[in-house]
């Protein structure tokens, strides 16, 4: 709470001075995410007391106009978690230095699945009810994710964080592309995040002893280095009886994030990119030749395959999904036995972020969350170090980047230095809108194709079928 008070007084002036809005409209629904609804379920509520120091002053929790109840929606508890721990301090294991809530005040999560696109439908009607509440029923900040983050970036929903107060000093150290997916098309940035998710090539290191006779990252880095190495490599991990990848979608991001133009262009047109068939061709090869298991995404086949028993080389994984979907996968038999390599092209994957609901009554203490949980390199740092993911601080990470920082997980490598070097090349300049839909659309249209069902041209279709049941309002380009 000391640290909230330190802010309190300019933001709690910020908060009278500021217009109260209500959203007014949404763009087309996107569909839901490619990242597992972890510990989402169906709608559900969960309330923190705040206090984290409630015998100390309280002058914080008068801040003019501020409300009683923080109300914050999202798709899973990750966030949840993090706040509990580094900002309200009620978790099991609170960050020493957590400042608490003001006295009197509760957190209020409201967690919707996203499957079936659930929880933007939801979030979508909260949203446009807000113009019809007050107090402690309004939203104050909800999060979504990278690939329909343009369809509340350009919305009336969301606030401009120079409205809180937040200053360029405070975002100097987020890295470009972070504040670029969240800047409007006039300029304003619309919301931040606490963590960046630069891609890497994570590797059995036992199996590439087998098939290149060294689990070094370097060794691996030069027989993974580009698309043509990555093939051959795949041909020699057939001949020792492993697989390249698990499945279709594994590779996926390292060619989406690498087009030359966003989906759908300025005439609404679908725009498919040269660097997705180059995909399609790929995917098509590897399942052709027996590279790949032929499993989905998020698959118990897919997942298994990253078990000690597996067979795969490797996953294209980010910060988060090395973290907290591989090390999971791998179990204390895999502890150990895996590696990272920079791989054949510079990509991210995921990403969450946090804006600002128009109509809040908790200007002062969403502005506060924000600093404290995106703008601070110290808490970025402790996030870091307690959990090994990837944080949203390029001076935090550089300095870890440069010590004895390891990864028991990884064989003891120093991964922030990879991710390090990767986070600045990130460019965002080619998302739009429609992503999620269109890429989750793509990969399940070029399935079937995969399989031997339906030739290319019958999958196009299928694409092209299911888009315009999702967009009506999109065409194929000419």
């Amino acid at each position: 709470m000391k640290n909230f008070k330190k802010n309190i007084a300019l933001l709690a002036a910020l908060a009278c001075a500021g217009t109260m809005l209500a959203g007014c409209t949404s763009d087309k629904p996107a569909e839901g995410g490619d990242t597992p609804a972890a510990e989402g379920g169906d709608t559900t509520t969960a309330a923190a007391d705040g206090g984290a120091d409630a015998g100390a002053d309280t002058g914080a929790a008068d801040a003019a106009d501020e409300g009683k109840v923080l109300k914050i929606c999202g798709w899973n508890t990750e966030f949840q978690g993090l706040f509990e721990t580094y900002y309200a301090g009620t978790s099991e294991t609170p960050y020493a230095k957590a400042p608490g809530l003001p006295e009197g005040v509760t957190a209020e999560f409201i967690i919707t699945a996203n499957e079936g696109n659930a929880y933007q439908n939801k979030l979508d009607q909260d949203l446009e009810a807000q113009a019809g509440k007050s107090g402690d029923d309004l939203i104050d900040m909800f999060l979504f994710e990278a690939d329909y983050a343009l369809k509340y970036v350009n919305s009336d929903y969301t606030m401009d964080v120079k409205e809180l107060g937040l200053t360029d000093a405070d975002l100097a150290e987020m890295y470009q592309y972070t504040k670029d997916i969240c800047t409007d098309s006039n300029g304003a940035l619309k919301g931040v995040s606490w963590q960046a998710t630069p891609g890497l090539f994570a590797y059995r290191r036992s199996i590439a002893k087998d098939v290149l006779g060294s689990d070094d990252p370097a060794t691996v880095q030069e027989a993974v280095k580009d698309w043509d190495a990555f093939n051959a490599t795949a041909a020699a991990a057939k001949d020792k009886g492993y697989y390249m990848l698990s499945g279709y979608d594994d590779a996926y991001r390292t060619f989406s994030n690498n087009v030359s133009a966003p989906w759908v262009n300025d005439q609404n047109q679908i725009v498919i990119d040269d660097n997705l068939w180059k995909w399609v061709d790929q995917t098509k090869e590897f399942t052709d030749k027996g590279y790949n298991e032929k499993t989905s995404l998020w698959s118990d086949g897919w997942s298994a395959g990253q078990s000690a028993d597996g067979k795969v080389f490797g996953y294209f994984y980010s910060t988060w999904g090395i973290n907290f979907t591989l090390k999971g996968n791998a179990g204390d038999a895999g502890f150990g036995d895996w590696g990272v390599c920079e791989g054949p092209q510079n990509y991210y994957w995921g990403g969450s972020w946090i804006a600002a609901a128009k109509g809040t009554d908790n200007k002062a203490l969403v502005a506060d969350v924000m600093k404290w949980m995106t703008c601070n390199g110290e808490t970025m740092t402790q996030i870091t170090n307690d959990t090994q993911d990837y944080t949203n601080n390029a001076a935090a990470m550089n300095a870890l980047a440069s010590s004895d920082f390891k990864s028991d997980f990884l064989g003891g490598q120093n991964h922030i230095a990879l991710f390090a070097e990767s986070a600045p090349k990130i460019d965002m300049s080619n998302i739009s809108g429609y992503d999620q839909g269109l890429n989750e659309s793509f990969q399940a249209a070029f399935k079937d194709y995969f399989d031997g069902t339906v030739d290319k041209d019958t999958a196009l279709q299928n694409f092209y079928t299911a888009v315009s049941e999702k967009y009506p309002e999109l065409t194929a380009a000419e």
